[in-house]
């Protein structure tokens, strides 16, 4: 699989979100998915329920270790600066998004002075991806 079929995974578990920001994420290691997860903090009541906190604690637990090196991680949403920690201390090696987040998100983290670097690609069905989001807003509103 590539990077778009990856991403395309992502956003139907984006799909899954209900009365949520509908964002989803995959964690793929050695061309398999191991861990997948989807916006949840209101059902969960859990601020931390993000998409990529809910797909690397399923990795986790895929894999037996937190620490996921080598794997990549696919979310339809550029990650907040939360769920960029949680990248770093998994030691994901890859992060793909698909929409930018302007507010909110914290990609520029990845080119920071930490001992640990995640490369980073953004923009992947960036269109799909915002699509997505801006008809979740504009039903709301």
């Amino acid at each position: 699989m590539n990077d778009e079929q990856f991403m395309r995974r992502a956003l139907e578990l984006a799909a899954r979100t209900e009365d949520e920001v509908p964002v989803g994420a995959v964690v793929v290691l050695d061309g398999k998915v191991v861990g997948a997860g989807w916006n949840r903090p209101l059902a969960t009541h859990d601020p931390t329920s993000h998409a990529e906190i809910e797909a690397i604690r399923a990795a986790g637990k895929a894999t037996g270790n937190y620490r996921l090196t080598g794997a990549t991680l696919y979310v339809t949403l550029e990650p907040c600066t939360m769920c960029v920690g949680a990248i770093f201390i998994a030691r994901i090696a890859r992060v793909v998004y698909g929409a930018a987040d302007p507010k909110a998100g914290a990609a520029d983290l990845f080119m920071s002075r930490h001992n640990f670097h995640a490369k980073v690609q953004g923009g992947i069905l960036a269109e799909e991806c915002g699509a997505v989001l801006k008809q979740f807003f504009a039903a709301r509103r």
